[in-house]
């Protein structure tokens, strides 16, 4: 923790305006603010706190993401661990907090409250309200994370009221995930002690649940991008409105953070001192968070950034440590220890196949959306070769599979997906949200069951075949979600895998973060679990053959 003094342009987000000054740091935290005639010309502001992220989705353990994260100015995360919860239950949470004191990057977490998300998939673990409730009373854990389950807290589910009021009860916030819902089931939602919600993707419903009295947290992740359906909000309810990710792979990490969705903004025109409350004070003040604000006796969390237009990041400075400087992180390598839960054993090709009850059957297919976690369902007439149903190139009908990677002999459940675009080969997955169980699209059996099998090989990582014969994977050896290797090495293997995938044919922005939600069955319509094709809309399973 340092002790020194540092001037220029200070951007004060509670009196909204600016004035130069000279600022004292002395053992971490902020001794002193001056007004000054004169200062370097610069500007001093909070660090940006993501209010919401699953760490792991950037295939990234807390350290190393810290590394790549504190270049764009960030200093925080509100940080839901529900991912590795899913496979490795509280010891996946606990290693997630182990590892995140390693760096001197400000980790909260959350309790999960959704492990499993549902009843209709296989997980690693479960997590009851009595774990929960325990959970939640560590000093580590600082909020319920979101309450997947929304059609639980509507139908007054005991279990699901029970862990919103464990949260409740010790003053915890609780997070949301209610994608679609509006009018008086937002309002009983919120009812229920949920205050933030991230899945809006229309204004309309963001305006209901504003009304609800519910905070919403403007998303743009790698594959989830909302920002400009919701950007209005930053004007039309200022105080109401955060910045997150929610899933960031690492490609993306490399080049911006929370400090793109700043300049997004200013870009458009929006008030300086909203979106920087939004960026950086809102999720400091909703979750209690121990994070400075650039203010006299808090701790030294702060940025320096060049301009007011440009944005770009010079300095970042946590606990009056200098952590980045101009682009360059300043936190050291760590040591990381993988842990896992793997057990499925190398399966055959047969177990791709799926058998039609007719000559001429009409499926249900998928209908993958760019930019959404939402599905659509189509009703389309299936392409029949030696009386299975195959993958149809012509018309974009892919074969997708879901396999169990929790039992060493599962069988694939089997269903068919459009807007993958591939010609030929298969990509596959164990980042499957929620349960992360194997994940797998592709042309033809043959390409699917190799890519599959090299991840069985590594237990666990993402792949992709170009054909039987050769597959290219990078191996996440932290419970098939992670990587021990570092956040730059892992973008660049990352966003080769990515180019060979629009070889093949699709031209999806994050292919392998699209494919890592099919399996996200709380998303509406269509996904698909270890168990079968599911129907996000009625919550119940649904059959391929219409």
């Amino acid at each position: 923790m340092g002790t020194f003094t540092i001037s220029g342009k200070l951007i004060d987000l509670f009196q909204r305006r600016i004035y130069p000054a000279e600022v004292s740091v002395e053992n971490g935290v902020i001794a002193s603010i001056k007004e000054v005639t004169h200062a370097a010309d610069q500007y001093l502001l909070p660090g940006f706190v993501d209010a919401h992220i699953h760490i792991e989705s950037s295939m990234l353990p807390p350290t190393a993401f810290a590394q790549m994260a504190v270049m764009h100015g960030s200093v925080a995360t509100v940080s839901d661990p529900h991912e590795i919860a899913n496979v490795c239950g509280l010891e996946g949470v606990q290693y997630m907090i182990d590892n995140s004191k390693l760096s001197p990057f400000k980790f909260f977490f959350g309790a999960p409250s959704c492990v499993p998300a549902t009843g209709f998939e296989t997980a690693g673990a479960k997590l009851d309200a009595v774990a929960i409730a325990k959970l939640l009373q560590q000093e580590d854990i600082w909020y319920l994370s979101e309450m997947m389950n929304y059609p639980g807290v509507l139908n007054h589910d005991e279990e699901v009221l029970a862990k919103i009021a464990a949260a409740k009860k010790i003053g915890k916030p609780v997070d949301g995930h209610a994608p679609g819902l509006k009018g008086a089931e937002a309002m009983a939602y919120a009812a229920a002690g949920i205050t933030t919600d991230h899945e809006c993707f229309t204004i309309e419903e963001a305006l209901d649940k504003v009304k609800a009295g519910m905070h919403i947290l403007i998303r743009e992740g790698s594959a989830a991008k909302n920002y400009e359906a919701l950007a209005e909000l930053i004007k039309l309810h200022p105080d109401r409105v955060m910045f997150c990710s929610d899933d960031k792979h690492p490609d993306e990490l490399a080049l911006h953070h929370i400090n793109g969705l700043v300049k997004r903004s200013l870009q458009k025109g929006y008030d300086l001192y909203d979106v920087l409350r939004a960026a950086c004070v809102h999720p400091v003040i909703h979750y209690g968070l121990p994070v400075g604000l650039l203010r006299e006796n808090d701790p030294a969390d702060f940025i320096v950034v060049n301009d007011l237009v440009a944005f770009d990041v010079l300095q970042t400075y946590i606990d009056g440590t200098l952590v980045a400087q101009n682009g360059k992180s300043l936190i050291p390598d760590t040591h990381v220890t993988p842990i896992n839960n793997f057990q499925a054993e190398k399966k055959e090709a047969g177990i791709f196949r799926i058998a039609a009850s007719s000559e001429a059957p009409v499926i249900r297919v998928i209908e993958a959306i760019e930019g959404q976690l939402v599905t659509n369902e189509l009703q389309l007439l299936a392409k029949i070769e030696n009386g299975c149903i195959v993958s149809d190139t012509e018309r974009d009908i892919l074969k997708i599979a879901v396999i169990d990677r929790y039992k060493k002999d599962a069988p694939a459940a089997i269903a068919f997906i459009r807007n993958f675009g591939l010609k030929k080969g298969a990509l596959a997955s164990t980042v499957a949200h929620d349960c992360h169980n194997i994940i797998a699209v592709g042309v033809d059996d043959e390409s699917m069951c190799a890519a599959v099998n090299k991840l069985i090989e590594v237990k666990g990582g993402i792949a992709v075949a170009e054909d039987k014969n050769k597959v290219t994977c990078i191996p996440l050896p932290i419970a098939g979600l992670m990587t021990t290797d570092g956040g730059y090495k892992t973008a660049e293997a990352y966003t080769q895998l990515n180019t060979l995938c629009r070889e093949l044919g699709t031209d999806l922005h994050a292919p392998f973060m699209t494919l890592s939600f099919m399996a996200l069955l709380v998303i509406p319509a269509l996904k698909l679990s270890d168990k079968g094709l599911f129907d996000g809309r009625k919550f119940e399973f649904a059959s391929v053959e219409v």
